[in-house]
C-alpha cells in the first residue's frame, strides 16, 4: 500500500488510545482508531459507556472516570472502527485489519500502538482445569454482563488487581472462600526502600489499604506466603474442586467452585514484536518493554507505543502517555511546532510522573514468586499445544538456546494464541535452565497473522473497491 489514508492510525481504544485520538484531533490530524471491541474503553474501562448505574457504582469511581474520557473521544471527530481485528502491520506502517469478516488496509506516516497489557501467566498444576480463570476475566464479566462467578471463589496470586476484584466480588454478593497470597516474604523487604517515593502517591496507597480493610472486615481468610499451589479436580466432574497449598509451614486445602489467578500484568508486545522494534527486559516488572523515547517513538520511525503496552503504570498514566505520543505525532507530520508540543505536554508529563511514583514500590512488593517459573515438570506451559515445563527444560538440555528453537522442537508457541500466553514463561524457564539472563535468551519471533483470520477475509484485500465495511463511528 503506497498512499496514506490518514495522518495517524491508532490501534486500541483504551485510555491511551482514546486520549491520543482526542489530542491528535485537537491538533488537526486525520485519525482512524482500530479496536477489537464494539465499544471504547479497553480492559480497564470496558463497556463504561453502557454500564448500568448499579454496575458502575459497584465497580467504583476509578471505573466511572472512564466515561468522561469516552465522551471526549466520541466527540473528537476521529474515524472509529470498532470490531476491527488487526492481524498484520508492514514495515511501511500499512496496517491490515479485519472488520465484519472482511480485511482492509489503512496507512499513515504515524502509527500509535495502544494495545495495553495482559495478565502475567500463572503456570500452576491444574491451571487449565475448567473453573480456573484469570482474575481479570472475572472482572470483565462484571463489566460486560453484570455477572459474577457462581459458588465458592478462591483467589490465588497477588497484586492490586487481585485485591480490587476481591472487593468488587464482595460488593456484588460473591462468595470468597479465601485469598491465597503467593507473594514471598522477601518482597516486603525489597519494597521498603521504595516506600518514601510511594508516599508521594497517598491516594493510591490509601486505596490499597482501604481494599485490605474491606477484606478484613468481611472476614475473608488470607493465607500468606503460599507455596506449592495446586488446583485439584473435583471427583468425576473434570472441573476444579479445591486448591491445596502450603502457607507458613502448614498444608492447607480450600474447597472451590471457581479459582481466579493473578500475578500482575505485563505489556502486550505481540505487535511490537511483529514490527521487530527494539525491546528491553525489565527486571523490576519481569517482562519485555518496547524501547521508546520521550514521545513514545520506537526504533522504527513513525511507530509509537503508549499506555501499558509500553510499561505498566495504570490507566491514568496511560491517558497521559497517549496524549504525549499524539503530540509527538503532530510534530512529526508538521502540524505542531516542537516548542508548542513541549508546552502542551508539560501537564501530561507531570501527571505521568505522579502516577509513576508508586510503581517501583508495587513492582517490588508484588513481584511474582520465583517458584512460579520453577514449576513442576508436568505443569502445562503452552496451553494450545500442550507443552509442559519439563519438555521446555528438556529442550534446553538438548541445546535450545532460545524460544524460537523450542517451536521447531515441540510446536510450543505455535497454537492459536501465537505464543501470547506462554512466551514469557518459556523465556524465563529457558533462561533459568541455561543459566543466562532473559534478555540474552530472547523472545518468540512473531509473524502475521497475529490472530486467526479466514481465507475469505484475506481475499477481500484483492478487491478493496468491492467490499463494503460497516460505517465508521
Amino acid at each position: 500500500m503506497s498512499a496514506y489514508t490518514h495522518d495517524l492510525v491508532i490501534i486500541g481504544a483504551g485510555p491511551a488510545g482514546m486520549s491520543a485520538a482526542v489530542t491528535a484531533r485537537q491538533q488537526g490530524l486525520s485519525v482512524v482508531v482500530l479496536d477489537e471491541q464494539p465499544r471504547p474503553g479497553g480492559q480497564v474501562y470496558r463497556d463504561v459507556t453502557k454500564a448500568s448505574p448499579a454496575v458502575a457504582r459497584l465497580l467504583g469511581p476509578a471505573y466511572r472516570y472512564g466515561n468522561a474520557l469516552a465522551r471526549r473521544y466520541a466527540d473528537s471527530g476521529a474515524e472509529v472502527r470498532p470490531g476491527s481485528l488487526v492481524w498484520d502491520i508492514a514495515q511501511d506502517l500499512t496496517v491490515t485489519a479485519q472488520q465484519a469478516n472482511l480485511s482492509f488496509s489503512v496507512r499513515a506516516p504515524q502509527l500509535l500502538i495502544a494495545s495495553g497489557a495482559m495478565e502475567h501467566p500463572s503456570p500452576l498444576p491444574g491451571w487449565t482445569l475448567p473453573g480456573v480463570m484469570n482474575a481479570g476475566a472475572a472482572q470483565i464479566a462484571m463489566k460486560t454482563s453484570a455477572s459474577i462467578p457462581d459458588g465458592r471463589a478462591v483467589l490465588v496470586g497477588g497484586g492490586p488487581l487481585l485485591l480490587l476484584v476481591a472487593c468488587q466480588l464482595l460488593r456484588a454478593g460473591g462468595r470468597i472462600a479465601g485469598i491465597v497470597d503467593t507473594m514471598p516474604a522477601g518482597n516486603r523487604g525489597a519494597a521498603l526502600p521504595h516506600l518514601p517515593a510511594a508516599l508521594g502517591a497517598p491516594a493510591m496507597l490509601a486505596k490499597g489499604l482501604g481494599m485490605l480493610g474491606t477484606l478484613w472486615r468481611a472476614g475473608v481468610p488470607v493465607f500468606r506466603r503460599a507455596e506449592d499451589v495446586r488446583m485439584e479436580e473435583a471427583d468425576g466432574s473434570r472441573r476444579v474442586g479445591a486448591v491445596s497449598f502450603s502457607s507458613e509451614g502448614r498444608r492447607q486445602r480450600l474447597d472451590a467452585d471457581v479459582v481466579l489467578l493473578h500475578h500482575g500484568v505485563v505489556p502486550n508486545t505481540q505487535i511490537t514484536r511483529l514490527l521487530r522494534v527494539a525491546h528491553q527486559w525489565s527486571d523490576s516488572q519481569g517482562c519485555w518493554h518496547p524501547a521508546v523515547d520521550a514521545w513514545g517513538e520506537t526504533s522504527l520511525p513513525g511507530c509509537r507505543v503508549a499506555g501499558d503496552g509500553a510499561a505498566i503504570a495504570g490507566a491514568l498514566a496511560a491517558e497521559a502517555s497517549g496524549a504525549i505520543a499524539a503530540l509527538g505525532a503532530a510534530v512529526a507530520v508538521g502540524r505542531l511546532e516542537t516548542g508548542k508540543a513541549a508546552t502542551l505536554a508539560g501537564p501530561w508529563r507531570a501527571r505521568l510522573s505522579r502516577q509513576s511514583r508508586i510503581r517501583p514500590f508495587l513492582d517490588a512488593l508484588y513481584r511474582p514468586p520465583a517458584w512460579l517459573i520453577d514449576c513442576a515438570d508436568d505443569t502445562l506451559v503452552c496451553r494450545c499445544e500442550e507443552v509442559t515445563a519439563g519438555q521446555v527444560r528438556e529442550m534446553a538440555r538438548l541445546g535450545c538456546q532460545g524460544p524460537n528453537q523450542t517451536k521447531f522442537f515441540s510446536r510450543c508457541g505455535m497454537g492459536p494464541c501465537q505464543g501470547r500466553m506462554c512466551g514469557l514463561t518459556v523465556t524465563q524457564i529457558l533462561a533459568r535452565s541455561v543459566g543466562r539472563d532473559p534478555a540474552d535468551v530472547g523472545a518468540y519471533r512473531i509473524r502475521a497473522p497475529l490472530k486467526p483470520v479466514t481465507l475469505g477475509s484475506v481475499a477481500a484485500l484483492a478487491e478493496p473497491d468491492r467490499i463494503t465495511l460497516p460505517p465508521a463511528g
